[in-house]
């Protein structure tokens, strides 16, 4: 059966479609949306915000439909999670899909994503540490062949943008309440989450992981087979964080690995994958291309019970 997945985030809005779960699937396609955009600050999605995601999920029907899917999953994460006016875009966007989405709470996000990073990885390796750094919340997953412990906090790289980082250049007082405000997220997710301090693989997920990775190797194209799997080293990363956080956006998009879209975002987002490797001592991070929308795929695959 040919199946769908498409992901309503905060920063992006996405589409795989697979028949058989396997990486790459058939087709996936990714745009920069911004639906949450304002959401942290106002309660509602913008309607411009809504328009521009309702525009990419008309492209995506179209898509479906060349391909032939017989069936989907469409949800909607932090940013719908947090507005008041979610229904009229569900409305919108179930006009435009034939589909309606689902309202996915954090955990639920979560085990989705664990179950996309990991289908690939030797359970040896484990257990995981798996991360999702989103627009608006960021999932923490500690399991090796299932999700054992998940937590969901709302802090992501258009969150953490619109709260703290409004200078161009952001100022080192922005960024060390930045760090600092992370730092204390990541408390709490030790708290619900012990086994994440003794995760032996850090796996990073989701645009901000795979756009500093990028930025490391130096890609003028974007090359998912050389970022699926690329080990990211924390002097790496910190060294990328470094030079975004310094630049203005106009000097920043002209790293190549960054998309212009997510060069206003990419600090924050660049923030908490650093602040996750000094809190939990992780030296190395597994960048994996796999996430929840192979979760999605993987869910609807499946064989009945």
């Amino acid at each position: 059966m040919r199946v769908a997945a498409v992901d309503c985030g905060t920063n992006s809005t996405r589409l795989l479609v697979s028949d058989h779960g396997r990486m790459p699937g058939i087709e996936r396609l990714m745009r920069i949306t911004r639906l949450g955009q304002g959401v942290d600050a106002t309660g509602r999605l913008d309607p411009a915000a809504v328009e521009r995601t309702v525009h990419v999920l008309r492209e995506y029907r179209d898509v479906m439909d060349r391909h032939g899917v017989e069936k989907a999953r469409v949800t909607a994460t932090s940013a719908a999670r947090d507005a008041t006016n979610r229904d009229d875009f569900f409305d919108a966007a179930e006009a435009a899909l034939g589909t309606r989405p689902e309202l996915l709470p954090g955990e639920d996000e979560g085990r989705l994503s664990f179950l996309g990073a990991t289908a690939g990885l030797d359970p040896s390796d484990g257990p995981f540490l798996v991360v999702d750094i989103g627009g608006g919340s960021s999932e923490f997953i500690v399991g090796t062949t299932e999700p054992e412990e998940v937590v969901s906090v709302d802090m992501g790289c258009v969150r953490v943008t619109e709260q703290f980082l409004r200078a161009d250049p952001p100022t080192p007082e922005e960024l060390s309440q930045a760090i600092s405000v992370v730092h204390a997220h990541l408390d709490d997710v030790e708290r619900e989450a012990p086994g994440a301090k003794g995760a032996r693989s850090f796996v990073g997920l989701a645009g901000t992981v795979t756009t500093v990775a990028a930025v490391e190797l130096g890609l003028a194209h974007y090359d998912r087979e050389r970022i699926h799997h690329f080990v990211l080293t924390r002097a790496a990363a910190e060294d990328v964080f470094r030079t975004l956080a310094t630049e203005s956006r106009v000097d920043r998009v002209h790293n190549p690995g960054l998309e212009e879209a997510r060069a206003d975002v990419i600090v924050g987002g660049a923030a908490i994958l650093v602040a996750v490797m000094r809190h939990f001592g992780f030296e190395e991070c597994l960048v994996s291309e796999a996430d929840i929308l192979d979760g999605l795929v993987l869910s609807q695959l499946a064989p009945s019970p």
